[in-house]
């Protein structure tokens, strides 16, 4: 399954139709919720519709909108695809599947540009995690994408396990040695770990090790993975890959939903005090027509009609004439996810942030200023 990477994303932000529609399109392919494959091709026939009914006979919408059809009708493997974000823009030559490990919100949108803002939310929701679990006798390093094994490295020490029952290690000097062998050990895991590292690189590191192994072992580490660290997982190298993988993704879940907090938590002190930091539709979409936004903050599932003009390309939360040059604007179906294209567009960072009620209070969006 290819991977989506930021820069990827940033690409496909940044490129114009020209005076051409892009035609984005996202379809939820889960199983478990869409169990036979006529269940999805009746989800798409119902979105392709609505978007017909829209485009007013536009040709090249309707290109698009087939080629769209023509791949899902072909058929799907969705043993390891939940979601589907197809990208078109036939007279310029653009045409992207990319296919998901996890659901995504089913829409399609018709605008200058491509609509990545669901990825971008993917992305942000699942970073490269990282999983070092050790014991006595093995290592084992596991990086995961999106929910996919992406690298697995493992080692096998042969400690001698009996030197660890209590009357051996009172035995002259042995306990030194143990330590000594141990110590190396854990080294070893370290070392492998960061090799994995460098290699595939990941955001965030979690730990499994016993209580008695896991402190020496989060010191040995590299300091670019004890600034990733972001828990311990409790299982054992001898767990399975979908056990792994599970324990993996619950904490990471945790992580991503505190890192959230803690940004909307700034947001929040940082517009009381009007530091460079704003609130609301109205004023964001006005940072964001100035490119002054650094960090958007969005509620998951937030969207409403908006207005984009013709002229100057501003964003507006009511129209019809444009307050920047007086042109008239035009309808778009989601106003915030064409303000989070052009923040990644200028290189800002976009939060998705799931069940923040202090987001919702702000007005469901806020940014970060660079001035």
């Amino acid at each position: 399954m290819p991977t989506i990477t930021e820069d990827s994303i940033r690409s496909l932000a940044s490129f114009r139709g020209e005076g051409v529609p892009v035609t984005s399109c996202y379809l939820n392919v889960d199983g478990r919720r869409f169990v036979r494959h006529a269940d999805v091709e009746a989800q798409l026939d119902a979105l392709l519709r609505s978007a017909r009914s829209r485009v007013n006979g536009t040709a090249s919408v309707h290109d698009d909108l087939q080629r769209m059809e023509r791949f899902v009708r072909a058929g799907l493997d969705r043993s390891r695809t939940r979601g589907l974000a197809m990208f078109s823009c036939a007279p310029r030559g653009l045409w992207k599947v990319v296919p998901l490990p996890v659901p995504v919100r089913s829409r399609v949108v018709i605008n200058e540009q491509p609509a990545v803002g669901q990825l971008e939310s993917v992305l942000q929701d699942h970073p490269r995690f990282g999983v070092l679990l050790v014991d006595r006798q093995r290592i084992r390093v596991f990086v995961f994408d999106l929910g996919e094994l992406a690298e697995h490295s493992e080692l096998v020490d042969d400690l001698p396990r009996d030197y660890d029952h209590r009357g051996e290690r009172e035995r002259g000097d042995v306990a030194p040695h143990v330590d000594a062998l141990l110590h190396q050990h854990l080294k070893r895991a370290a070392e492998v770990a960061f090799a994995a590292y460098q290699t595939h690189g990941f955001d965030v590191l979690s730990l499994g090790a016993p209580d008695q192994m896991a402190s020496e072992a989060e010191g040995l580490l590299h300091p670019y993975l004890r600034e990733r660290l972001c828990g311990r997982i409790d299982v054992t190298p001898s767990a399975s890959i979908d056990d792994i993988r599970r324990a993996a993704l619950e904490l990471e879940e945790r992580h991503e939903r505190k890192v959230e907090a803690e940004r909307v938590s700034a947001l929040r002190d940082a517009v009381g005090a009007r530091r460079r930091a704003i609130s609301g539709l109205k004023d964001v979409l006005a940072a964001v027509n100035d490119h002054r936004v650094d960090r958007l903050l969005v509620s998951d599932g937030f969207g409403t009609e908006g207005w984009r003009c013709g002229g100057c390309a501003a964003l507006f939360a009511v129209g019809r004439a444009c307050k920047r040059c007086g042109e008239t604007m035009a309808v778009v179906e989601d106003v915030v996810e064409d303000a989070i294209d052009v923040v990644l567009a200028d290189g800002g960072n976009v939060d998705v942030c799931v069940g923040s009620a202090d987001l919702d209070v702000l007005g469901r969006i806020g940014a970060f200023l660079r001035y």
